[in-house]
């Protein structure tokens, strides 16, 4: 099928190249995500370049609640001012511009050596990226209308979650066994210097797998411009944004209430992975190796639940496909706080893999379909705000929890509570029917 099309001929499903483009940008950006941010080079800068770990991990978390209090306070704007540009191919070029500030960052890290006097400079780096990055999602996620018809959009995020995940763990899995195993494949004499080399490898992955979607043709025009906004000045955005957070509160608290309870249950989910190493190794007595082995197995089966969620919520909904897995996911977490060995650990940590992608592709369909057309960015943007408000939930209820029972075990119950306030809060919200046909996948790939 050609992916050019006019609005009086509609495709019925999204063209493949356009398709992989969008999610290749997914599986690249996952090189700061889970090699930058998650395990690479946050360890090396509370490890071996601030003067201990305690102040950097301090220094470390004030940087990342700083990022994040930007984010939170920029998102729906920034979304507002993109809708308002309504042009043919402004969204991808702000979606370039952004990876372009994380790829610079990400690669001026390299420049960050072993020493107390360059944790400064990794601190403002890894703030910088993680704001461009915060920003990016926003632009990206706003891209789906671009690639599926209206209520298809289910397949098209299951697929892009699906490239995340597994783009992540090749990567990760790369220079573990390039630069960071017991014998990798290239060493180096000066202390950091293999994280270094990371940091570059990580930039040109990033802009080898980011470039394709800036340069596609998608098979959809974008939806029309955000006029009201395109109206007011920057300060003026703000103000547009309450008064329309008003009218959400007086005329759709439905979409209001999802932005309240995913925020709320995708802390829960990023938990799971969170301290998924943590009780692996500490409570289920995982060796650091099968922890490793465990993260690319929960990777891959997340990326195949997203596949298959993505479909489901084109058949059935995404609502139903969310509440699903929100109950599945605190059963097994229930069923996980009582269970010992590493066989249980096992089987429970796969099944609560399994339901995390599903649920977070899902999620993301849904504000897609729900979204008053022009106000894409906006929404997606209030969609990372909510997110980064509610940020200290569940590592707080993880904390509380061994606190008040004694041993870490029990952090795996504050992480079921934040999962079932998620879901309850969740229950009220309006469903969205399927509407691909049964038995067809919404996209043909």
């Amino acid at each position: 099928m050609s992916s050019s099309t006019t609005p009086s001929t509609p495709p019925t499903s999204t063209p493949r190249g356009p398709l992989i483009a969008w999610a290749s940008w997914d599986w690249g950006v996952a090189s700061f995500q889970a090699v930058i941010t998650t395990f690479v080079f946050t360890v090396y800068l509370t490890g071996t370049v601030a003067a201990d770990e305690a102040s950097g991990s301090s220094a470390l978390a004030s940087t990342i609640a700083i990022a994040g209090l930007l984010v939170a306070l920029v998102a729906p704007v920034w979304g507002q001012r993109s809708d308002a540009a309504g042009r043919e191919q402004g969204r991808q070029r702000r979606l370039g511009a952004l990876t372009a500030v994380t790829v610079v960052a990400t690669a001026l890290m390299a420049l960050v050596t072993p020493e107390p006097s360059s944790l400064l400079l990794g601190l403002v780096l890894l703030a910088v990226g993680t704001i461009t990055y915060e920003l990016a999602q926003v632009e990206y996620n706003a891209l789906i209308y671009r690639l599926a018809p209206s209520g298809r959009t289910g397949w098209v995020s299951g697929f892009g979650w699906a490239a995340g995940y597994v783009g992540g763990i090749v990567l990760l899995l790369a220079c573990f066994v390039l630069f960071l195993s017991d014998s990798p494949v290239f060493s180096f004499a000066e202390p950091g210097a293999s994280v270094r080399v990371i940091a570059l490898v990580c930039a040109v992955w990033l802009v080898v797998f980011g470039l394709p979607v800036l340069v596609t043709r998608f098979p959809y025009p974008p939806p029309p411009g955000d006029a009201d906004a395109a109206q007011v000045s920057v300060l003026g955005s703000y103000r547009l944004l309450f008064r329309r957070l008003a009218g959400l509160w007086r005329d759709d608290r439905h979409l209001l209430g999802f932005l309240v309870s995913s925020a709320i249950y995708r802390d829960g989910l990023t938990a799971v992975f969170t301290f998924g190493g943590v009780l692996a190794s500490g409570t289920f007595g995982l060796s650091p190796g099968e922890v490793i082995i465990f993260a690319i197995v929960a990777n891959v089966v997340s990326a195949l639940g997203a596949l298959l969620g993505g479909w489901l919520d084109d058949l059935l909904g995404p609502k139903l496909v969310i509440i699903v897995c929100l109950a599945a996911l605190v059963l097994v977490a229930a069923g996980m706080l009582f269970a010992t060995g590493t066989t249980a650990f096992w089987i429970g940590g796969v099944f609560l893999a399994l339901f995390v992608g599903p649920a977070q592709a899902c999620s993301r369909s849904y504000l897609a379909r729900v979204v008053p057309p022009g106000r894409e960015g906006e929404l997606f943007g209030l969609y990372a705000t909510t997110g980064r408000a509610v940020s200290f939930l569940a590592p707080a209820m993880f904390a509380l929890c061994i606190a008040l029972f004694g041993t870490q075990r029990w952090g795996i119950l504050g992480i079921g509570v934040v999962l079932l306030l998620g879901l309850v809060t969740f229950l009220p919200v309006r469903a969205v029917p399927g509407t691909a046909a049964a038995g067809q996948a919404a996209v043909r790939v």
